[in-house]
């Protein structure tokens, strides 16, 4: 697998402030890299943006959310025949030094994830959302067996047999219980060292009230909903 089997496509909604900024780490950081904005629904200027400058760019007629934006993604890089696919935030959080050592990661040993993690180096403090994390985390293992020091980052990589599972099926999200239903189909992650960057410009869906819900919502997919799950 080289840099020209991997496709990053960035979820965009309302990122005019940041998706010309995002371009240009991935440019210069990855030069060989194919990327694609997926501009979800934005009311703003993201799209005129990305055609002004000659960006890559899908856009999706109404906002699906990350959910919608995710299986675009894999579908996109599924049909064009790419061997691996990632995510990249497009407000500026992700980093794009560390996407070539996560494509080196999955290349050394064969595996179907690598989660770019924020922990591996790193203690957690106990904030309420590093709270959740460990909750999170907690709960794979005891389910499956694996320890994933960062379950909630953002930063993955998926193989060829990922997206097509991604591509083909609707049961999946861009979420910690859609990694931890695949690790107990026998999916074999793996995690690299990252740092996430504050977000460029803008504001954060994730509000405390959200983020609590989500953290909840996760912890009874993970324990609960996912004995009764099916591929």
């Amino acid at each position: 697998m080289t840099e020209k089997d991997l496709l990053v496509f960035i979820p965009a909604h309302n990122e005019e402030e940041n998706i010309e900024k995002v371009i240009q780490d991935i440019e210069q950081t990855c030069p060989m890299i194919d990327y694609i904005v997926i501009d979800d629904g934005s009311t703003d200027h993201t799209a005129q943006i990305c055609r002004r400058k000659g960006i890559p760019c899908l856009s999706l007629p109404i906002n699906l959310g990350l959910d919608g934006v995710f299986q675009t993604g894999n579908k996109y890089a599924y049909l064009h025949g790419y061997q691996a696919c990632m995510p990249f935030d497009g407000d500026g959080q992700h980093n794009a030094r560390y996407i070539l050592p996560m494509l080196q990661k999955m290349q050394e040993g064969s595996y179907d994830i690598v989660i770019g993690s924020r922990f591996l180096t790193a203690k957690k403090d106990w904030s309420m959302r590093m709270v959740g994390s460990r909750l999170i985390g907690a709960a794979i293992r005891l389910t499956t067996g694996a320890r994933i020091t960062d379950p909630t980052s953002g930063m993955r990589l998926f193989d060829r047999r990922m997206i097509e599972e991604f591509a083909l099926n609707l049961n999946y999200g861009p979420e910690p219980d859609t990694v931890s239903f695949l690790i107990k189909q026998g999916a074999r992650v793996a995690e690299v060292p990252v740092t996430i960057d504050e977000r460029l410009e803008g504001e954060s869906y994730l509000k405390p009230l959200t983020a609590a819900s989500y953290m909840t919502r996760m912890l009874l997919s993970i324990l609960l909903i996912q004995n009764f799950r099916k591929r």
